[in-house]
């Protein structure tokens, strides 16, 4: 499951997979402003078939980690 979302950041963002760690921070790391965040938001929740990530969690999805760990708990079983 990391592996997709590592693929799903570098083709989003434009940037190399040896960039991408669980520590890599979007903004500081990455350059991500507001609006590439939620981009690659709604492709995570179309990909990972989650529902919309409410915005008080969407502040606290800081690192590539964040986000995977936030995608681990809400991913629906199938």
């Amino acid at each position: 499951m990391f592996d997709t979302l590592k693929d799903l950041i570098c083709r989003e963002l434009g940037v190399e997979e040896d960039q991408i760690t669980p520590e890599t921070d979007f903004v500081t790391d990455l350059h991500c402003d507001s609006l590439e965040l939620i981009e690659l938001t709604n492709v995570v929740e179309e990909e990972f078939e989650l529902d919309e990530i409410p915005e008080e969690e969407l502040v606290l999805l800081k690192t590539v980690g964040d986000l995977f760990r936030y995608i681990e708990e809400n991913v629906k079983e199938s």
